[in-house]
């Protein structure tokens, strides 16, 4: 079982619609998929179809502050082997309310540990939605994440704000998740059009070499009109030209785990 944060601290960079569709694409292949959504804007949720405005109690928001479980959040989708925990703009409120506790940044590996012994395997993957900043929800994503996955918007100054994110990771590295890695860049929002486009990607290509994917998401407008349907776009429309590059970028995903594997084993 893989826990993969899907972060980047710039909004608008296509976090979410990565999060719904790797979820969407990997639940076809048969793998049993949780996606909880951290950030208070709820969008995951509304773009796998639930509501982020009812004033519910069966949040991530309530698992963080103490008031529930993570088995009593849960949340079947209407999508085969797809559950969510949803989120509310009542999370925004946790970081204050959590001022004065000093292992908060460990909150949600806490509980995950604790649902996983107690659950087992019932998921291949948990996908976590992160909140544009990096704030505590964010290192809470990162202190409970086995990897991360890192959308970068082919546009200007996106590789500055990548570079200051990596600064955190390294720090999250050093001093509360040694583990985690970077299981890769995503290129998002190209535009073959515009020399901008090939210009980041190739600045990209060359400082991170063979942790950006090899596939690239395009400007898509059916990719963008997908989740006010609630519903990813290898559903909504799968004649879309970007289902087959989600569906590459999930085999890559499913690729990766096992070639974990056989490393792992053959190091013993």
């Amino acid at each position: 079982m893989q826990i993969i944060s899907v972060i980047n601290q710039k909004g608008g960079v296509g976090k979410t619609t990565t999060v719904i569709n790797l979820a969407a694409g990997l639940s076809h292949q048969d793998k049993k998929i949780l996606v909880i959504d951290l950030d208070p804007q709820g969008n995951a949720t509304t773009g796998l179809g639930l509501s982020n405005t009812d004033n519910s109690t069966d949040t991530i928001y309530d698992v963080l502050n103490g008031t529930k479980e993570i088995s009593e959040v849960i949340k079947k989708t209407e999508f085969e082997n797809l559950d969510m925990i949803s989120s509310n703009v009542d999370l925004s409120g946790l970081e204050v309310e959590t001022a004065d506790d000093g292992n908060r940044a460990f909150i949600l590996k806490l509980k995950l540990t604790a649902y996983l012994k107690d659950s087992g395997s019932l998921y291949d993957y948990i996908l976590i939605d992160c909140p544009p900043s990096l704030s505590l929800l964010t290192v809470m994503a990162l202190v409970s994440s086995h990897s991360l996955v890192v959308p970068l918007q082919t546009e200007f100054f996106a590789l500055e704000g990548l570079t200051q994110l990596m600064k955190t990771i390294e720090r999250i590295k050093v001093s509360l998740n040694p583990d985690l890695k970077i299981r890769g860049i995503l290129l998002t929002m190209y535009d073959k059009r515009n020399k901008l486009s090939s210009q980041v990607e190739k600045e990209a290509r060359d400082y991170f070499n063979d942790k950006v994917y090899s596939t690239v998401i395009p400007r898509n407008v059916r990719l963008s009109e997908a989740p006010s349907h609630g519903m990813p776009v290898l559903i909504y429309d799968k004649s879309c030209r970007v289902v087959d590059l989600i569906l590459v970028l999930q085999m890559n995903l499913l690729i990766k785990k096992q070639l974990w594997g056989v490393l792992h084993n053959g190091l013993k």
